[in-house]
């Protein structure tokens, strides 16, 4: 699914409808060059998950965590990570990483999630977002595996965009 974005109000809204579609335990790994709008995203995916106050990217501590409710009601956490100033395997160890790949009370989004290298989970959604030549953004949204539950949950966000 491609989306293309004008704006950070518009790429907020993007995530805002992405958010819709997320379930606990899922992860988001966001891809794309620095400033390209990963931040960004993951402000509209607070803003959907109905987290109130600031989302900063977690740059110097790795991990924030921000309470939210899905559209429900029910109870969810963001663990919003940037793996930007990665030190190594020791500092995924150190954050908890391997618990926060499919958190049972939320969802996870990674920033830069390459750097974690091997330790990637086997299922997730993957945002790339790439600068455009017009300063907008192409959103490039696809779950890996590419079959199953979370890949039917991404094609029908792929319907709701066509409306």
């Amino acid at each position: 699914m491609n989306i293309t974005s004008s704006s950070s109000v518009q790429t907020q809204a993007i995530g805002a409808h992405l958010a819709r579609i997320l379930h606990p335990g899922d992860v988001i790994l966001l891809h794309g060059d620095l400033g390209a709008g990963k931040t960004t995203l993951t402000q509209g995916i607070a803003e959907g998950l109905g987290i109130v106050g600031p989302v900063q990217s977690p740059t110097f501590t790795l991990v924030a965590e921000h309470d939210g409710h899905t559209n429900d009601g029910t109870s969810i956490r963001l663990y919003h990570l940037d793996l930007y100033r990665l030190g190594g395997e020791a500092d995924l160890e150190d954050i908890g990483f391997e618990d926060l790949l499919g958190p049972a009370d939320g969802v996870s989004v990674l920033e830069w999630p390459e750097r974690a290298g091997a330790w990637l989970p086997d299922r997730y959604v993957l945002v790339r977002i790439e600068t455009m030549p017009d300063s907008g953004r192409l959103l490039t949204i696809s779950a890996m595996p590419t079959t199953g539950e979370l890949a039917a949950r991404i094609e029908s966000l792929v319907l709701l965009s066509e409306h």
